[in-house]
């Protein structure tokens, strides 16, 4: 396809937040590629995805080195991407990988040893084609491993100019304050703490949003549907092509619970009644949260994108709204 970015990009409803206290500002809505973009998944497809994102002021994309599948092949599909249908618009763009979870055999293709991390941004720049990642993260916190010795990594990857800015994924509340204070005082601010977070699955709110707030740092929820649950997919049964059906990611079959279902059903109404989706509704809650910068989205086709930016249209929810939402949530 031939691509020419549409002139009005920034004026089509798109919002952006500033991450904690730092000055850069990134869509309210992004886009990840943890899904639909490996080489399993129809590349022209995933081109169109891409394209119609950044028409709409998606800015942000969030990759990982093992994102795929096969791992590694959504940064090759995205760098593809990137050099031919945005090769001009670099510096509009802000881009994030990680590195933490297995990506290679041996002793040294995981976690979050200083080798790893190192090894696995000089990869995820081949990948991508790309001379820096504007965002790079220690995917999840290894316990094995100091911590000092993999935020030192991140530290480094700014000094050597292959990453901009640094974050951190999926960690304790009490470990990520620890990260964050480490990391100032090595005059490289965390940027980002990427957290799983949705009206289903609420650990957050037990400390990783104030520990964000106190010491100045963005917050970007991702799985914010929950793997599809609060869509209208899972509305009457499982459907036969769903992610529970083939039971072969982290959405199981024997989640999909009748309190689940019951949960489901009561918000779908809810959300009628706001005249939104059940996922724009979703999102919006998530959203909802100040320090919230942004949610991470996927899409395996332009239309799913396209009702979740759709979700700006309405964030606002009255005292009532959340105090009916809690009751559904129990």
């Amino acid at each position: 396809m031939t691509y020419t970015p549409h002139s009005n990009r920034y004026n089509n409803g798109m919002q952006y937040a500033r991450c904690g206290n730092s000055g850069v500002l990134i869509p309210r809505i992004s886009l990840g590629l943890w899904h639909n973009f490996g080489d399993v998944d129809d590349f022209s497809e995933s081109e169109r995805i891409i394209c119609y994102a950044f028409d709409h002021g998606i800015t942000h994309f969030d990759i990982a080195n093992n994102y795929g599948p096969p791992p590694g092949t959504a940064e090759i599909n995205f760098g593809k991407i990137l050099n031919t249908q945005l090769s001009g618009y670099r510096d509009e763009l802000f881009i994030s990988s990680k590195a933490g979870y297995t990506m290679w055999q041996g002793p040294y293709g995981d976690h979050g040893s200083r080798k790893y991390m190192m090894a696995s941004i000089d990869q995820s720049l081949k990948r991508t084609g790309l001379a820096y990642f504007d965002l790079f993260y220690s995917h999840r916190y290894d316990p094995n491993t100091p911590l000092e010795e993999t935020m030192q990594a991140l530290v480094d990857m700014v000094k050597q100019g292959k990453a901009l800015y640094v974050g951190i994924s999926n960690y304790p509340a009490e470990v990520a304050v620890r990260a964050y204070a480490y990391l100032a005082a090595n005059q490289t601010p965390c940027l980002l703490h990427q957290c799983k977070y949705s009206m289903l699955v609420r650990n957050v709110e037990e400390g990783n949003i104030n520990a964000c707030e106190k010491s100045g740092v963005g917050l970007i929820a991702f799985s914010s549907l929950a793997q599809g649950l609060l869509t209208n997919k899972y509305l009457h049964e499982i459907p036969q092509n769903s992610r529970a059906a083939k039971a072969t990611g982290f959405l199981q079959k024997e989640q999909i619970t009748a309190e689940v279902l019951q949960k489901i059903e009561q918000l779908n109404k809810l959300a009628a009644l706001r005249n939104q989706s059940l996922a724009q509704m979703a999102l919006a809650w998530v959203l909802r949260e100040k320090t919230i910068s942004s949610v991470i989205v996927g899409a395996s086709a332009v239309s799913q994108l396209q009702n979740n930016i759709a979700t700006l249209n309405n964030l606002d929810f009255s005292p009532t709204e959340l105090a009916q939402i809690e009751r559904i949530l129990g």
